[in-house]
């Protein structure tokens, strides 16, 4: 069902695999990740249109490099919801549902969270995408956002996080439904 790298990446995408590491630390993390797979979706392309990609830049360190074309106007109606699991091995039928999510929010209380505590930190440097010092506030701007080659750098992620496989289930809803499932493998770092 899913590919080795290099696959298809997705905006949504990497805010999914990001879920994984809602709860923060100060320290540094003691883990990475390769990204196996993602699924993405769009219900309507002309209101949203996700194309990206990911990059092996070397041996064991991948970037992110991707476009969204955002054609729509989020509103009260826009929610937000992502769910984690893991698997030891990464057959199917061995994950696992895991409390590390994002329950299912409007767009704009999760832009004022979890975007700005921890997306943003991590790729706001490699992209053009909408970056605010105070609460985000409507319209969200119609654009089309791309990220080039970006790596996340664990700021607002966890020092710690077990080894295996993660598959990350996110959605989005509204005028358009859009989301992806994205599978990433962790490792403990060695120093």
């Amino acid at each position: 069902m899913f590919s080795r790298c290099p696959v298809p990446f997705s905006f949504a995408g990497l805010w999914m695999w990001m879920v994984l590491m809602v709860h923060s630390s100060m320290g540094e993390r003691n883990w990475e990740y390769e990204p196996l797979s993602i699924a993405a979706f769009s219900s309507d392309e002309s209101l949203l249109k996700i194309g990206a990609r990911i990059d092996r830049l070397k041996r064991g360190e991948f970037a992110c490099s991707m476009t969204v074309d955002w054609n729509y106007d989020p509103d009260e109606n826009t929610m937000i919801e992502a769910d984690a699991y893991h698997s030891s091995s990464g057959v199917e039928s061995d994950y696992k549902i895991l409390p590390w999510s994002i329950p299912k929010q409007p767009f704009f209380e999760f832009l004022n969270g979890f975007y700005k505590d921890a997306f943003i930190k991590n790729v706001g440097h490699c992209s053009n995408l909408v970056q605010s010092e105070g609460d985000y506030v409507p319209p969200w701007p119609r654009n089309v956002y791309r990220l080039d080659k970006c790596v996340a750098n664990g700021d607002g992620l966890p020092e710690i996080v077990p080894e295996g496989f993660y598959k990350i289930v996110y959605k989005a809803s509204g005028q358009v439904d859009w989301g992806c499932i994205l599978i990433v493998k962790v490792t403990t770092k060695l120093i």
